[in-house]
């Protein structure tokens, strides 16, 4: 098991979670009560998995695809550090991620 972190929105709460490597960060994140919609079930289709990896941990993830750093360029709050949880697959290196919830996320794919 691995351990990851999602830091609250408030930036005050964090909820620690345990995860079997090759989980999907957004499932653990679901899983664990966080607001990440996940509207477009990991098709790159929205913005609402978008995470802030703390900068510590950013370089420890491989690159993001083009794909997702054109929906990342249409999420709300984007920072440096962000990615699609949806596209964060959990090994062992990753033990200990740190991820901040943004405080909002905006759905590219409308009202459903």
């Amino acid at each position: 098991m691995m351990r990851v972190t999602f830091v609250h929105a408030d930036g005050k709460e964090r909820t620690e979670a345990e995860a079997e490597p090759g989980s999907i960060l957004l499932d653990v994140a679901q899983a664990h009560m966080m607001p990440l919609e996940g509207t477009c079930e990991g098709q790159m289709a929205c913005s609402t998995c978008h995470v802030i990896v703390a900068k510590e941990d950013f370089d420890r993830l491989p690159p993001a695809s083009e794909m997702e750093e054109d929906m990342l360029d249409l999420a709300a709050g984007v920072r440096r550090t962000s990615r699609l949880s949806c596209q964060i697959i959990l090994t062992a290196d990753l033990d200990g991620l740190t991820v901040h919830i943004p405080a909002e996320s905006r759905n590219m794919q409308g009202p459903r």
